[in-house]
């Protein structure tokens, strides 16, 4: 496209340049540290390289943690800017852009990898399997997802940032109005994304399918098990038509092409058709994995059975249908007729059925439980109205004619808030204090936790509560500036204030992994919690193979009915035998490198070199075709030897580590 050399950092913004050296000098601290300690061969054959589907599961969340700080940096940005009337903090391109990569990234970046990386860790052990189905491409998945961030957040630094919205919308995503690689930035790094998580979806299907352990039939599934099985198959239905409409961006932008240009006889409206027909399973593809976390989790801290377990499995499959058939709300003013809306509203409120099934076997199985008041609880407790108040305003905007007076106001940013962080930010917490004691075999500090729950959780409301009001008075949304006439400017200033206590709750995470780290008690044994499913029959942090001897099941809460019974006997040493195990290869790190450097020069549109640089995507395939290496075992003195300590210490119950 003719880009200048002396064009290819982005300059002239004081930020942009600052953040440029704290990136540079970021990058080099690492090396230098990684090098001084000698890390290097450690992080190549345990991290890097590694098919284990915990220690995958665990980087997942590494990078979601890492992409979080990142998005979260764009949404104090936004709200510094619009904190009063008429302010000069950031120009319009400037926040265009921010809100841009703030939605992508939050979305893509954070919900997801947080989720699939949770998913990673706990689905296999909870159905008793000692991996996925498909561990190279389990490997290839994330690397492909860590491939597709890194390329994405290099738009701030180098080209510029995309800056046609989240959705990207055309004609405005076009050449014609975006003649910058910004979006080229955009349509390839999400194509490699969801490439990763397709393989994801995948996998986990023929997981739960091919690879439960004996007696745990689909009945006798964790809930988590049950919506993450769900939720892949609602990635395998849509993730291909997000990949589609991607290419097609790609090759309206980069080769000319009028799938979506007007003038060039193409329709927008189809770019906006197949981005919802992807958008709007998306939101259920990160609420669904939530709503299992949430239920395994208030089971466990209420010490009782999942009220309503057959009642939940139908209303997930419900909801996972229902997703496909609600996409249109998201242009409910963009010209439908009468009949296509009035179809559309109640699909739309028809979905608040089942999930409000949900709601209300939540609430049942507290009532009368014995609550344990964890921080992971807390969490679990908080989403239950902070939600509730998103599914509600939902209902209003599902109403097509209310709709046109809502839609492209604040409202709609307070509803779609509402629904996305209780929704999933608070699962995903309540999911990382509840599982971090059988990832690194120490809990996360629950004094620190509790304050990381309050100021997030006040400052959750009081940033998006006033939003409400500001759309019903008429504050629209994607603006980047206002007067002070409007007399929005006190409610936008304690929304920008309420952002502040938000960044503090996430801060209060951090330094509570640190603390953690640096801390905390290490002898907890394996079942702190007094749990019920089967990841807990496992040693903390777990072994490589997961179990010595699979487990049979014979009822849903597994784990619980054989501590109930006293089924836990020592391993004996007819049980035990040696482990096959697949081995470590570089070639999905290596996979995840070629797709990058491809995607960045097709970014540039130097589309031979992209083309050269892509056939190396073939000589990985090529590699693996020929990998002959069949894993390793896993001896029985090994196996033997692992299971006496960690099953020496016991459990030590949770009444020993929270107060």
């Amino acid at each position: 496209m003719g880009i200048k050399w002396d064009e290819f950092f982005v300059t002239g913004d004081p930020l942009i340049f600052a953040s440029q050296i704290g990136i540079a000098l970021s990058l080099v601290g690492a090396i230098a540290g990684i090098t001084y300690f000698k890390k290097w061969n450690y992080l190549w054959t345990e991290w890097l390289t590694t098919v284990d589907h915990k220690k995958i599961g665990i980087m997942y969340i590494l990078l979601g943690v890492v992409m979080f700080f990142r998005g979260g940096v764009d949404g104090l940005m936004m709200k510094s800017q619009t904190a009063v009337p008429e302010n000069e903090f950031l120009n319009a391109q400037h926040y265009n852009e921010v809100f841009t990569t703030h939605g992508v990234i939050m979305i893509l970046f954070v919900a997801m990898p947080l989720l699939i990386g949770l998913m990673n860790f706990a689905v296999p052990l909870q159905i008793g399997a000692r991996d996925v189905a498909f561990p190279q491409l389990n490997a290839l998945s994330f690397w492909l997802t860590a491939s597709a961030a890194a390329l994405f957040n290099l738009s701030f630094i180098i080209g510029g940032s995309p800056d046609a919205g989240w959705t990207s919308y055309f004609p405005l995503a076009g050449k014609e109005f975006s003649p910058g690689i910004g979006n080229n930035f955009y349509a390839v790094a999400l194509q490699i994304a969801g490439a990763g998580t397709l393989m994801t979806g995948i996998n986990f299907i023929v997981t739960v399918l091919k690879m439960r352990t004996k007696g745990m039939t689909l009945m006798k599934m964790p809930m988590f098990t049950w919506t993450s099985f769900i939720t892949s198959i609602i990635i395998v239905a849509s993730f291909p038509i997000f990949t589609v409409a991607l290419a097609l961006m790609t090759f309206d932008r980069t080769f000319g092409a009028h799938f979506f240009t007007i003038s060039g006889g193409g329709m927008d409206m189809l770019w906006a058709n197949l981005f919802w027909l992807w958008g709007h399973p998306e939101v259920y593809i990160v609420v669904l994995p939530a709503f299992g976390m949430l239920s395994d989790i208030i089971s466990t801290f209420a010490r009782k059975t999942l009220f309503g377990y057959k009642s939940m499995v139908v209303s997930i499959v419900l909801i996972s249908v229902l997703s496909m058939l609600v996409w249109v709300h998201h242009f409910f003013t963009m010209g439908n007729n009468a009949a296509v809306n009035s179809f559309f509203s109640i699909t739309t409120m028809a979905i608040a059925i089942p999930t409000g099934v949900k709601v209300f076997n939540w609430l049942f199985t507290m009532r009368k439980g014995r609550i344990k008041f964890t921080t992971s609880m807390l969490w679990a407790l908080a989403f239950v109205p902070n939600f509730v108040i998103g599914g509600v305003t939902g209902v209003m905007l599902a109403m097509a004619a209310a709709d046109y007076q809502y839609h492209n106001t604040l409202f709609l940013v307070a509803h779609f808030h509402y629904v996305l962080i209780p929704g999933v930010v608070f699962p995903i917490f309540a999911g990382l204090y509840y599982w971090w004691p059988k990832m690194f075999g120490y809990m996360l500090n629950e004094k620190i936790g509790k304050w990381h729950f309050w100021l997030f959780v006040i400052g959750f409301n009081v940033t998006f509560m006033p939003m409400f009001f500001l759309g019903l008075d008429g504050a629209v949304r994607r603006a980047y500036t206002y007067s002070a006439e409007t007399g929005f400017g006190p409610l936008m200033l304690l929304s920008a204030v309420g952002s502040i206590i938000l960044a503090a709750g996430f801060a209060a995470l951090v330094y509570n992994i640190y603390w953690s780290a640096r801390h905390a008690d290490r002898n907890i044994g394996n079942d702190p919690w007094d749990a019920r499913t089967l990841e807990w029959a496992t040693a903390s942090p777990v072994q490589q193979y997961n179990f010595a001897s699979l487990p049979e099941v014979t009822k849903l809460d597994a784990f619980w009915h054989m501590k109930k019974n006293n089924e836990l006997q020592p391993l004996s040493e007819d049980e035990v035998e040696e482990i096959h195990l697949p081995s470590n290869t570089w070639i999905p790190i290596y996979m995840g490198a070629v797709f990058g450097i491809s995607g960045f020069l097709l970014v540039f549109e130097w589309t031979i070199a992209a083309g050269i640089a892509a056939l190396g995507i073939f000589v990985g395939l090529a590699f693996r075709s020929f990998d002959y290496d069949e894993g390793f075992h896993v001896h029985k003195d090994e196996i033997s030897e692992t299971e006496r300590k960690w099953r020496k210490g016991g459990n030590k119950g949770v009444k020993n580590h929270v107060s």
